[in-house]
């Protein structure tokens, strides 16, 4: 996949499931496949991080046809007592980049807010 970058050994300053959800922020309607594709994850990987975000309310989705549509909940506070008080859209405001440095997904619909 062009522009996505070389996998990557060892620790991680950014969890996979803030990955996931900023691949989904960046394009509400994103694919599975594309999404594990650009975190370098499995799409099961991606599976279970997408079910744990709508299991504890941080993502929502609906179903249009074969596609989904997923709503991210932007005032959901972070899990992590040391983040108390953060939320989401902090977090994204951190991880989704300016629209002019942003990496192009496939065949994607772009949205820029959470």
């Amino acid at each position: 996949m062009d522009g996505v970058p070389e996998s990557h050994t060892g620790w991680t300053f950014v969890t996979n499931h803030a990955r996931v959800l900023a691949v989904i922020a960046d394009n509400h309607s994103a694919r599975i496949r594309d999404i594990a594709a650009h975190c370098r994850l499995t799409e099961r990987a991606v599976q279970k991080i997408i079910s744990d975000l709508e299991q504890d309310g941080y993502l929502s989705h609906v179903r249009e046809g074969r596609t989904n549509t997923y709503r991210i909940e932007p005032g959901k506070v972070l899990r992590h007592p040391a983040e108390a008080g953060l939320t989401v859209a902090s977090l994204l405001s951190l991880l989704v980049q300016d629209e002019a440095d942003r990496i192009p997904l496939p065949d994607s619909r772009r949205h820029t807010t959470a």
